[in-house]
């Protein structure tokens, strides 16, 4: 599975694709209901899931402590033992970033968890810090066994106060989690914007958690007993990740693309970005129509926390960039490690000058060739697919997996609107 690649036919810098592409559900949503599913006492239902590779990763870590994850299409029931194992299967874990944020519900609900360091993405520095800090915050101990981490919490988790040194959406969903199951009153402060955080929010309330303020810099959580779901379900809000990502194919490669299925407020700064590029972008309740336009001009972007550019589009908006008129500034301002990819687009043609590992300068419009490039990472992969649908002539996308990990179906959806995407 890892070796497969994705054979890409570019349009030569034609603008030919239509119709219209739905977005999925979305999978940093779906991923912290999953995870939170170990502070119920009953099952927890999800529908609208992505079928992609994160949401099977994360269910063989539920099974791998003692969850039964029953599967339909789209959907997940995820029922629970009578006894939860409170140590994370070491393989798994390792390989998924998000399995960090399973490791707040566990300590909460059994008192004890131990974790290998995550992993996920090659992305830089990405410490674990926060999450180590807000356990001790809640009075656990922490202890470093080999390569795993021990978190224990005889007594249970005592409500605390804490502020985010950085805003961190998972550490926010982390510590919010753990809280509910806390004795007496949490306040986290700093906290991300994200819409994924209030969605887990106001699930877990609505299955008996007291969670004031997601969505806003300060959560107060009242801790209590376990929740229930009873007949309620989840349904996984759409991915704005995805939305954001063909809205800028739809910029580079369409006559008139559709974005049905999504919601627009999520990606106001993706609309504001591209019409500031001089692209026509009309948006509806619940769907976004964007249209191409050959004459792209030049931009400043910067990664911002959410309402800010995310980090997560910061390489399809690259690819972007290398198609506008004049120099443009990129500046990725949360991971340090994140431009390695543009060594690969500069092997396509495009006119990309390192300032250091955070900017880049981008000179364009500039005429991308075929090439066969690996993807390093989940949305680097995906910025290399929409490169090569730009480019002239045929080119390979290597590592295909990893962009498995966030885009479900994408050889079809693609094929859909007209791009010629062959999957071996």
């Amino acid at each position: 599975m890892a070796q497969d690649f994705f054979r890409i036919q570019g349009l030569s810098g034609a603008r030919t694709l239509s119709g219209t592409v739905t977005v999925g559900g979305a999978k940093n949503a779906a991923l912290k209901i999953m995870a939170a599913s170990a502070l119920f006492s009953d099952h927890v239902e999800l529908r609208n899931v992505p079928e992609i590779e994160d949401v099977n990763r994360m269910a063989e870590l539920l099974q791998g402590i003692g969850m039964t994850i029953e599967r339909g299409t789209n959907t997940r029931t995820i029922r629970l033992p009578q006894v939860l194992n409170s140590s994370l299967p070491f393989g798994p874990a390792q390989a998924m970033r998000s399995s960090i944020v399973l490791t707040g519900p566990l300590l909460a609900r059994l008192g004890r968890v131990s974790f290998p360091n995550p992993g996920g993405c090659s992305l830089g520095n990405r410490p674990i810090d926060l999450f180590i800090d807000g356990f001790k915050r809640f009075g656990a101990t922490v202890k470093e066994e080999g390569e795993s981490y021990v978190v224990e919490a005889p007594h249970g988790l005592r409500g605390m106060e804490f502020f985010f040194k950085v805003q961190s959406h998972t550490g926010t969903e982390t510590l919010m989690m753990a809280a509910t199951l806390a004795q007496g009153t949490t306040v986290l402060k700093n906290c991300a914007l994200e819409p994924e955080v209030k969605s887990l929010a106001d699930f877990l309330n609505a299955c008996g958690a007291r969670i004031v303020g997601a969505g806003t810099p300060t959560i107060t959580i009242e801790g209590g007993s376990l929740l229930s779901s009873q007949s309620r379900f989840y349904e996984t809000m759409p991915d704005r990740i995805e939305t954001g990502s063909f809205m800028i194919l739809g910029a580079l490669a369409a006559r008139e693309l559709v974005i049905d299925g999504c919601v627009p407020q999520h990606v106001e700064i993706i609309t504001e970005i591209l019409r500031s590029a001089g692209v026509r972008v009309d948006v509806g309740e619940r769907s976004i129509t964007v249209y191409g336009t050959s004459s792209l001009s030049a931009v400043n972007v910067r990664t911002h926390e959410y309402p800010g550019l995310p980090t997560d589009l910061q390489s399809p908006m690259a690819v972007l960039l290398t198609q506008a008129q004049g120099e443009s500034a990129l500046f990725e301002t949360i991971y340090e490690g994140r431009l390695g990819y543009t060594k690969d687009l500069v092997s396509m043609g495009a006119r990309i000058t390192p300032q250091d590992t955070h900017r880049v300068l981008i000179q364009g419009p500039a005429s991308l060739s075929a090439r066969t490039v690996k993807a390093p990472d989940l949305r680097a992969g995906m910025a290399f697919v929409i490169a090569a649908i730009v480019a002239d002539g045929e080119s390979i996308v290597e590592n295909a997996y990893v962009i498995d990990r966030g885009y479900e179906r994408i050889t079809e959806r693609l094929s859909a609107i007209g791009v010629d995407i062959r999957r071996n």
